[in-house]
């Protein structure tokens, strides 16, 4: 068997395959509240055999959203409209995570595709550094939608500390321009993410992982000094209990000279996952079986997140195992299409 087809166990949760299908926002919905889009996109990527299966980047509050168009879980029927996507991703044999997260100073933008820019001139341009009320207020808005993604019946969490949103902004030296203790040193800007992370430890049950996007690296002339501190940070994390980190690039600085190529970030993820001894996945650029079978045969990663190929191909699981040679690729889907496939297979 291919090591990409290979089960995989953290906590009592336990994963068909190494194949996970990362938060990849759809900004259709409404009020935070998500809709039939929704419904039938995650349900369909469910049904195509990845393992795990989170979803979009979920805003804990309704200032936290990317855009007006991000799902939320800041009140209760937020959370219960997430219940039959729970039913129907395990229904469909993945496991259902949530991603939660607020998107700091990169809030209040346009949905991509009618701009991605700024919302309006009558917002704030220029951020402005939270109190110590605030800071509170939003760890609580964190613990909160903790609570709620646990009722719906979500089995895996993952909170979003990456991509120049709130918990990456306090992290990076380019955003982090406080004078007291949630700024200037390591431990002090690592603050934030690990009281956030602590306070929904005590929430989010102890058997299902609790796990962490986060940018390591920023590609931005000081890579060695970065990622040498996020180490520390991720083994911080694993003491809390965080039980797997999704590691990704910062995004804190436009001046950043990413070095974009297939799977650029597993050697960065491989040196996390031995120095910090804590499972890790990763995404970006990873599309094709082969890719993603070397990248955990090798040791690099626990879990790959396939996204893109995912909206390309929701049965990219499917085409993965016969590429790779597994015994009986069609029932990397459910019957009612594995039946048909196997039956009437023209080899």
């Amino acid at each position: 068997m291919s090591a990409l087809f290979e089960p995989f166990k953290l906590k009592d949760v336990s994963l068909r395959n190494r194949i996970a299908i990362p938060p990849m926002c759809q900004y259709t919905a409404v009020d935070g509240l998500i809709n039939d889009w929704h419904r039938v996109h995650l349900a369909g990527l469910a049904r195509g055999g990845a393992g795990l299966l989170i979803v979009e980047a979920t805003a804990v509050s309704p200032e936290g959203r990317i855009t007006p168009g991000c799902a939320g879980l800041w009140n209760d029927e937020q959370a219960q409209a997430f219940a039959p996507v729970v039913a129907s991703i395990k229904a469909a044999g993945a496991v259902p995570g949530i991603q939660i997260g607020h998107a700091g100073r990169k809030a209040s933008a346009n949905v991509p595709w009618e701009g991605d820019d700024h919302i309006g001139a009558h917002l704030p341009r220029v951020p402005k550094a939270m109190t110590l009320e605030d800071i509170a207020r939003v760890r609580e808005d964190f613990v909160a939608a903790a609570k709620r993604a646990r009722d719906a019946g979500f089995e895996w969490l993952e909170l979003h500390f990456a991509h120049g949103y709130l918990g990456q902004s306090f992290f990076s030296t380019h955003s982090n321009q406080r004078n007291d203790a949630y700024g200037g040193s390591l431990d002090n800007r690592s603050r934030f993410l690990l009281e956030t992370l602590a306070a929904v430890r005590k929430v989010w049950p102890e058997h299902l992982p609790l796990t962490a996007r986060f940018g390591v690296i920023e590609y931005d002339g000081r890579d060695e000094e970065t990622l040498a501190e996020s180490i520390e940070l991720a083994k911080n994390f694993k003491r809390e209990g965080l039980d797997m980190l999704s590691v990704s690039v910062g995004f804190s600085t436009p001046t950043a000279d990413i070095p974009w190529a297939p799977a650029f970030l597993a050697p960065i993820a491989e040196r996390v996952r031995k120095e910090a001894d804590l499972p890790v996945s990763s995404a970006w650029g990873i599309d094709t079986p082969e890719l993603a079978d070397r990248s955990v045969g090798n040791g690099q990663l626990d879990l790959v997140m396939v996204g893109r190929a995912h909206l390309a191909d929701p049965h990219w699981p499917y085409h993965a195992a016969r590429k790779l040679g597994i015994e009986r690729p069609s029932w990397t889907l459910p019957a009612p299409y594995a039946h048909w496939l196997e039956r009437y297979a023209v080899n």
